[in-house]
C-alpha cells in the first residue's frame, strides 16, 4: 500500500495529538495503515430487533425500539449512576449509566424514538440495560451495514469515547479517504486460479460487510495473503540459505557401517532409518543442513543424532551436542560414551561443573582435533572453546536456547557453516512448525522402539488418594520407582513450596519403610545432583518433585508418575512430564489428581492425556486451547503476530498458501516476471524486521 498509510495516526480527522498518543500505547496503532489492520474480532447482526416482554437474560446482545422517558442520577459520589425509562408497545424497561453520566445527559432528548443496544439483565420481573448504545431512530441509516464490525479497546480509550463504535467512526473517515489509496499485493492469474477478492474489496468488507458470505470471503483473502507472504519470505530464507551457504561434504560410511554391524543394541525403527536417510543426504549434499528433528520422549532421537556423529567424524569432521540443562547434557554423554569408547572415539563432557584442569585438557584436544565429540550446555559457547574443525552442531531441546546464543555456537567454523541438526521431544503442531521453522527441513519420529509398552494415563480425584496410595505401595513391592510431581510454577510461590514440603511429609508418613528423595528449584545443584544420582541407582523408591525433573535422566526402574494438581499445568507440560516414565520394558502408569471441580479447559486437557499417548495429537489440542502465541513464548512471537489469520484454526489455508507460495518461487525465485511485480512491491514495503532464522538454529 502507498505512502499514505505511513501517515502518523494523529492526523487522521477525528483523532488528534491526545487520542494518537492513546491509541499508540494501548493498541499498538502508529499510522493509517496500523489502523486499517485493526481488524473487528466479532460482528453483530444490526437488522434483528425484539421487543421488550421478548427479553431474555440468556440473550448475548439485542435491539429494541422504544421511547426515552425521564431520567434522573441516583447514589453519592463513585456510587452515583444516571437510570432513564424505556418503553415500547409491550413494556417498559431500565437504561443505566455507571460512567461517564453527565455526558450522557447532555446528549438524552426526552420523548425521542431511540434504538437501544445491549445486554439485557433481569432484576426479579424488571429488565435494564447498562450502558447502552443509543441511537435516534431519526438519524439510523436506511442502509446501514447488516453486520456492525465489534473492535477491541481499553478502558483507557473508552474513556476518551474510542470504544468499539468511537473506533468504528475513525474507521469510516480512514476508508472514506484511503479506499482508493489501497493497492493490489496479489498478482491476476493468482487471484482468478484461487478465486481471491480483490485487495480494494476485501479490505471494504472487513470493517463493513454487507452480507455474511461476502465477509467469509474477505476473511479468506485477507488470511491467504497473510499466510502466502509470511510463508514466501521463509521459503526465500530456506532458498537463500541451499543455494549460498556450502556445508562440509560428509559422506564417510565405513564407522557407520561398523557401528550397524557390531555395535548397534537394537533394530532402529523405520521412523529412525526414514530420518537417517535424511540427514545423510544432506550431509553429503555439500550444502549447508539445517535440520529439524522432532520426536516424542524415547523415540530414538539421540541414537539417530550419534548415527549423524559417526558420518560427520568418519569424514573428517567434529562434532557437538548442546544441551540446556546440566543434568540432560549427563545424560547424552553417559548414554553415548560407551558407544564412542567401542567406536575408538574421544568424547568429552563441558558443563559449568567441570574442573579448569579438565577445561584446559577440553580446550587443547578440540583445537589440536583429537577431540571428536564435545557434549556440554552453554559452557560450548564461550569464546575460549574452539574447534580445529567443526561440521556437525546439534542442538537438544532448542526452544529452551535464544538466537543469540544459537548464532554463537554457528560462528564456530570461520571457514565454513557446521551443519546444523536440531532436536526437540516438544511435539509441535504442523501448522506452527511450517510457520516458525518454515525455513528448515523437518524430519519426524513418530513411532517408538519396539518392546516399549504405552504408557496407562488414568485421571484420580483428591478423594481417591488412599486407592492410589495402594497402588503405588504394590508397584514399589514389584521393584518399582514412583515419581511424584507438585506444580511448583514459579520457584517464589511460597504455598507452591508449602504444597510441596506438606506432600513430602504426607508421603514420608505413609510410606515410611521406603526411603524417599526430593527434588525442587530452591535447591543447590549439587543437592540435586545428589538426589537425582541416589534415585537413578535404585538407593530411593519414590522421588517427590517439582517441573525440575521435566527434562531429566533416564530411569527406566521408574514405572509410575503421579502428578498432583494437574490441572494446573499445560498439556504439552504434562505430556513431557508423563514421558518420564515409560523407559523401560515394564508396563508404565501415569496418574493425574485433581480436585473434582475443574474448568472446561481443564477437563479437556485431562480427558486427551487420558485418551492418547500421540504427542502431535496433544499438541494440536494444546494449540486449539492455548493459541500459537503461549506456545512458541517470546523468543519467536514475531512469527507469529497474525493480525488476521489463525493457526490453530486456519491450517487448510496455510498450507494452500505454502504450495503456492512455493510453486511460485519454483517458477520465478526471484521473482523477476512482470506479474509478479505487485508481490515483489508488497515484500520490499514488509517491515526489515525478519530474523533469518534458518542461519541460527
Amino acid at each position: 500500500m502507498s505512502g499514505f498509510f505511513d501517515t502518523n495516526i494523529e492526523f487522521l480527522r477525528g483523532v488528534g495529538p491526545l487520542k494518537a498518543e492513546l491509541l499508540r500505547k494501548e493498541l499498538q496503532i502508529f499510522t493509517f495503515g496500523d489502523l486499517l489492520e485493526h481488524f473487528p474480532f466479532r460482528y453483530e447482526d444490526r437488522t434483528a430487533f425484539v421487543k421488550i416482554n421478548q427479553l431474555n437474560p440468556d440473550l448475548e446482545h439485542v435491539q429494541v425500539v422504544g421511547k426515552l422517558g425521564s431520567w434522573e442520577l441516583i447514589g453519592e459520589g463513585r456510587k452515583k449512576r444516571l437510570t432513564a425509562q424505556f418503553s415500547d408497545d409491550t413494556g417498559v424497561m431500565e437504561l443505566t449509566w455507571f460512567k461517564g453520566v453527565q455526558w450522557v445527559i447532555k446528549r438524552l432528548v426526552k420523548g425521542a424514538s431511540y434504538v437501544a443496544f445491549g445486554k439485557p439483565n433481569q432484576y426479579g420481573r424488571k429488565y435494564s440495560m447498562a450502558h447502552p448504545e443509543l441511537e435516534l431512530v431519526t438519524d439510523r441509516q436506511s442502509d446501514k451495514s447488516f453486520l456492525q464490525p465489534v473492535y477491541s479497546s481499553t478502558e483507557k480509550l473508552r474513556a476518551k469515547y474510542l470504544d468499539s463504535k468511537g473506533i468504528s467512526k475513525l474507521m469510516e473517515e480512514l476508508l472514506k479517504q484511503g479506499l482508493s489509496q489501497v493497492s493490489e499485493t496479489l498478482p491476476p492469474t493468482l487471484m482468478q486460479a484461487h478465486r481471491l477478492m480483490a485487495k480494494v474489496e476485501a479490505i471494504r468488507h472487513i470493517h463493513f460487510p454487507s452480507d455474511v458470505q461476502v465477509l467469509r470471503r474477505a476473511r479468506y483473502r485477507l488470511k491467504f495473503e497473510e499466510f502466502f507472504f509470511l510463508q514466501l519470505r521463509l521459503l526465500k530464507l530456506k532458498l537463500a540459505r541451499t543455494e549460498k551457504f556450502r556445508g562440509q561434504a560428509l559422506g564417510q560410511t565405513g564407522l557407520l557401517t561398523n557401528f550397524y554391524q557390531n555395535h548397534l543394541p537394537f533394530d532402529l525403527t523405520d521412523a529412525q532409518k526414514k530420518v537417517t536417510r535424511e540427514i545423510f543426504a544432506d550431509l553429503k549434499s555439500g550444502k549447508q543442513m539445517n535440520r529439524l528433528v522432532q520426536g516424542d520422549v524415547g523415540s530414538g532421537k539421540t541414537i539417530v543424532a550419534f548415527i549423524s556423529i559417526l558420518i560427520a567424524v568418519d569424514s573428517g569432521a567434529q562434532t557437538c551436542l548442546m544441551a540446556p540443562t546440566e543434568i540432560l547434557a549427563t545424560q547424552h554423554f553417559e548414554g553415548l560414551k560407551d558407544y564412542a569408547g567401542k567406536m575408538g572415539l574421544e568424547i568429552a563432557l563441558l558443563t559449568g561443573s567441570t574442573k579448569r584442569s579438565s577445561r584446559d585438557e577440553i580446550h587443547a584436544a578440540l583445537l589440536e582435533g583429537r577431540l571428536h565429540i564435545l557434549i556440554g550446555t552453554h559452557a560450548l559457547l564461550e569464546d575460549v572453546v574452539r574447534f580445529q574443525n567443526l561440521g556437525l552442531a546439534i542442538i537438544d531441546e532448542q526452544h529452551r536456547f535464544g538466537v543469540a546464543q544459537r548464532a554463537k555456537l554457528w560462528g564456530k567454523n570461520k571457514d565454513v557453516y557446521p551443519h546444523v541438526l536440531v532436536m526437540t521431544a516438544t511435539p509441535i503442531p504442523r501448522t506452527l512448525a511450517m510457520t516458525l521453522y518454515g525455513d528448515l527441513d523437518i524430519s519426524v519420529i513418530d513411532e517408538l522402539p519396539s518392546g516399549r509398552k504405552p504408557i496407562q494415563t488414568i485421571h484420580r480425584y483428591d478423594r481417591d488418594r488412599l486407592r492410589v496410595f495402594g497402588f503405588l505401595r504394590k508397584q514399589i513391592e514389584e521393584g518399582r520407582q514412583v515419581y511424584l510431581v507438585y506444580p511448583l510454577i514459579e520457584e517464589s510461590e511460597k504455598s507452591d513450596l508449602k504444597s510441596l514440603m506438606d506432600g513430602y511429609e504426607s508421603i514420608c508418613r505413609a510410606f515410611s519403610e521406603y526411603p524417599i528423595g526430593i527434588l525442587h528449584g530452591n535447591m543447590k545443584p549439587a543437592d540435586k545432583e545428589y538426589e537425582m544420582a541416589r534415585f537413578v541407582k535404585g538407593e530411593t523408591k519414590i522421588m517427590v518433585a517439582t517441573t525440575v525433573i521435566e527434562v531429566g535422566v533416564n530411569v527406566p526402574n521408574a514405572t509410575v508418575m503421579v502428578i498432583e494438581n494437574a490441572e494446573r499445568f499445560g498439556l504439552s507440560q504434562l505430556h513431557q512430564l508423563r514421558g518420564r516414565v515409560g523407559r523401560g520394558s515394564n508396563q508404565s502408569y501415569c496418574i493425574l489428581m485433581t480436585k473434582y471441580e475443574l474448568s472446561k479447559d481443564s477437563r479437556v486437557r485431562l480427558e486427551t492425556m487420558v485418551r492418547t499417548n500421540n504427542g502431535f495429537e496433544i499438541a494440536d489440542v494444546d494449540l486449539k486451547l492455548r493459541g500459537p502465541g503461549d506456545l512458541t513464548g517470546t523468543q519467536q512471537s514475531g512469527l507469529t503476530d497474525l493480525k488476521i489469520a489463525d493457526l490453530s484454526k486456519d491450517a487448510p489455508i496455510l498450507a494452500l498458501a505454502r504450495d503456492v507460495a512455493r510453486e511460485l518461487l519454483e517458477r520465478d525465485p526471484q521473482l523477476l516476471s512482470e506479474e509478479h511485480r505487485p508481490i515483489l512491491a508488497q515484500i520490499s514495503k514488509q517491515k526489515k524486521n525478519a530474523v533469518n532464522w534458518s542461519r541460527i538454529s
